[in-house]
């Protein structure tokens, strides 16, 4: 398991690299140097701000697959992975919109991240996508099969943009996530990106899985992080640090600054 995924006297906080549109994105601009140069610099603004780690997600490549995604995305991402792990000490984690987990350990491995966030893990959901059905079953034996078990796996619970079939009590769903799925590390997030999570939902996981590492996944800011960092072991956060709370901006010093200054 991640050497990450380890609890310390406070929350970690794991700052998002919200990656420009890759090519083969409907959004992207024909300027992969730029891409590249904008990922660093927020990696390095991150890193000097004192977060604890960096998460490298294709943010922008909407509208995204619900399955595997294409080559020319896994390469350009992790092309864009080590060029980040090169700039800074931190640790690193990669998400590969919508779900693609196995693609996310193939750049986590020829990048040296130390983590993956999968958004379906387990279960199914209704997404943006249409359905997407967890795999947890070729998740882990494909990292086995690689040798990549030093990867930790963090999988969400009642994952944002989406619905359930059949609504269950998170707990259910957690309990399930870390047994039955083998996650390694467990996300509670708010309805959408940047909105903000449940006290309640941290809770009733943090009760019901009292042994794994629980992370919130959205939402995070100087007004909660103290309140929030009662109920987890780490926080991934994105739009707050950046030039003033938008999330198309690149990553502001200061506010991760203040931010961390939260958590001391």
């Amino acid at each position: 398991m991640s050497v990450f995924f380890r609890r310390t006297s406070r929350p970690q906080v794991v700052g998002m690299i919200h990656v420009a549109a890759l090519p083969g994105a409907p959004g992207y601009r024909s300027d992969f140097e730029a891409v590249m140069a904008s990922a660093i610099a927020d990696a390095i603004s991150l890193e000097n701000g004192g977060a604890d780690a960096v998460m490298v997600e294709n943010f922008f490549d909407t509208p995204f697959p619900s399955g595997d995604s294409a080559a020319v995305t896994i390469s350009h991402l992790t092309a864009i992975a080590i060029a980040v792990s090169r700039e800074i000490k931190i640790p690193m984690g990669i998400n590969l919109l919508r779900n693609d987990a196995i693609g996310a350990l193939a750049v986590a491995q020829a990048s040296a991240a130390q983590f993956i966030r999968v958004n379906v893990l387990a279960g199914t959901r209704v997404t943006d996508q249409g359905l997407i059905n967890g795999d947890a079953y070729r998740v882990m034996r494909e990292r086995s099969r690689c040798g990549a078990h030093h990867i930790g796996i963090a999988a969400d619970v009642d994952v944002k943009h989406s619905a359930p079939l059949t609504k269950r009590p998170i707990e259910e769903e957690a309990t399930e996530l870390a047994g039955r799925g083998g996650a390694d590390a467990i996300i509670v997030s708010g309805s959408a990106t940047g909105k903000s999570t449940s006290h309640q939902d941290l809770r009733q996981v943090r009760n019901a899985c009292p042994d794994s590492f629980l992370m919130v996944g959205s939402g995070v800011d100087v007004q909660n992080a103290s309140q929030l960092a009662e109920h987890c072991d780490a926080m991934i956060v994105g739009s707050s640090l950046k030039t003033e709370g938008q999330i198309t901006a690149p990553v502001d010093v200061e506010r991760v600054r203040r931010l961390m200054n939260c958590l001391v």
